[in-house]
């Protein structure tokens, strides 16, 4: 897959990864986060299901949405 992406287009957080994200995972480590803090990773559609299960397995995941959602409602999911 030859995906060619700008300096503005949000790429997935997987690692070596150059793909466009299409997700958002909003997650938080409640040892150093508070509860309504949510940091955010990127996935295309590709890495969403290992970048969520990563989190999932740690308990951080909190929620998974599309970037379209996300960007229309920053915070969507918290």
């Amino acid at each position: 897959m030859d995906v060619r992406v700008s300096d503005e287009t949000p790429i997935c957080s997987a690692k070596g990864c150059r793909a466009e994200a299409v997700w958002v995972l909003a997650w938080n480590n409640p040892k150093l986060h508070t509860p309504e803090r949510r940091k955010t990773w990127l996935a295309c559609d590709e890495h969403r299901e290992h970048l969520s299960n990563f989190l999932g397995l740690r308990g951080f995941l909190k929620d998974v949405v599309t970037l379209e959602e996300w960007e229309r409602n920053p915070g969507a999911g918290g």
